[in-house]
């Protein structure tokens, strides 16, 4: 239960654990589409561009940042917690100008700060983190898309504890590149990392000026072997693959809006208990994530402590604070198979045996 990975069901185990097959192999290739079908479905698009790249969701960052940006193109960066601050950071090493719209740690970029940046200068992308996982911060898209359009901008968006937790609705919300994770909401291990381009997005990569600085994440190669052709690039993660496979099959078997309704309403049982144990939820009710809690440390409680007697007594992990919130808050997981009511109720009755 804590910032991820998640619980992992035995289906998705299990598929992990089948016989190796080569890269190639028809039935492999038949799962790799059928992988893709399903991630356009949880993503909420139809961009043929979507695919788990072979890396963990960092490198989905890495990959929509390398592909679309040049040295001394202008990005616009909002930063209100560890992963904007790690954004910013990628798009200076793609040898981009960042500017960057801040929000304090535990609250949403607001949105008219952002169009008052944006009128500065024309940008390349403008970038935000839709689940921030260092604060439990859930931003609300709807304002972006105009907001990209008014500065000529792609809408680059971090989906990483959101996709498969909360609605993305990539194609509703104008977004032209996002990337997320295998390990939060999807429930599947720690591995793979989704991400879907837009026809514009598509556009800026093909018209680039300059190759891609990093060869392993170059969609122009690797999108040969996800296409008709089969081109040769990397060694795909088969076993990865058939986990991912299972674990995409699971989330529409349960379907997107039950499974949505599934992480509020057991992210507002756990927020009832905390709050009757006394603990203080920092972020504001309207911009909760419901796959990720916040909870303030009590004056005078260890937090570390806390955390080693949650996983020593009761197998029990939760996540500590970083950045602004380090020693000062922790975070706990609802995502996925750890969303349910049984996590729920060990979870209050652990913390509040360790408080006592």
């Amino acid at each position: 239960m804590g910032p991820g990975p998640s619980d992992v069901p035995a289906r998705v185990l299990e598929a992990l654990s089948r016989p190796t097959i080569g890269h190639l192999d028809p039935i492999f290739l038949r799962v790799l589409d059928e992988s893709q079908a399903m991630l356009r479905q949880v993503f909420g698009t139809e961009n043929a561009l979507t695919l788990p790249m072979s890396a963990t969701g960092s490198a989905g960052m890495e990959t929509c940042f390398a592909n679309l940006l040049e040295a001394g193109d202008q990005a616009l960066i909002c930063r209100h917690g560890v992963f904007g601050g790690r954004m910013a950071e990628v798009a200076r090493r793609c040898g981009a100008e960042v500017t960057i719209v801040d929000a304090p740690w535990g609250q949403a970029i607001d949105p008219d700060e952002l169009a008052k940046a944006a009128k500065k200068r024309p940008f390349k992308v403008v970038a935000i983190v839709h689940a921030e996982t260092s604060t439990g911060v859930l931003q609300d898209l709807g304002p972006f898309r105009a907001i990209a359009d008014s500065c000529g901008a792609l809408l680059l968006v971090d989906a990483v504890t959101s996709l498969a937790g909360v609605p993305v609705d990539v194609d509703r919300m104008g977004i032209d590149a996002v990337y997320s994770a295998t390990q939060k909401c999807i429930s599947c291990p720690p591995g793979l990392s989704p991400v879907s381009f837009s026809e514009r997005a598509l556009r800026v990569l093909l018209t680039r000026k300059t190759p891609v600085q990093s060869w392993y994440f170059d969609l122009n190669l690797i999108g040969q072997y996800f296409g008709g052709e089969r081109v040769y690039h990397h060694t795909a993660p088969v076993n990865m693959i058939f986990a991912l496979h299972e674990a995409l099959r699971l989330v529409l078997e349960e379907g997107l809006e039950a499974r949505y309704t599934r992480h509020r309403a057991q992210a507002n049982s756990l927020r009832q208990g905390l709050e009757s144990l006394g603990l203080e939820l920092p972020v504001a009710e309207s911009s909760r994530l419901p796959p990720l809690t916040l909870v303030r440390i009590p004056e005078g409680v260890d937090d570390r402590a806390v955390r080693t007697k949650l996983l020593e007594d009761h197998g029990l992990e939760i996540g500590g604070g970083l950045g602004d919130f380090k020693g000062k808050a922790w975070r706990i997981g609802l995502m996925g198979a750890s969303a349910t009511s049984r996590h729920v109720e060990l979870c209050l009755g652990a913390l509040e045996e360790a408080l006592r």
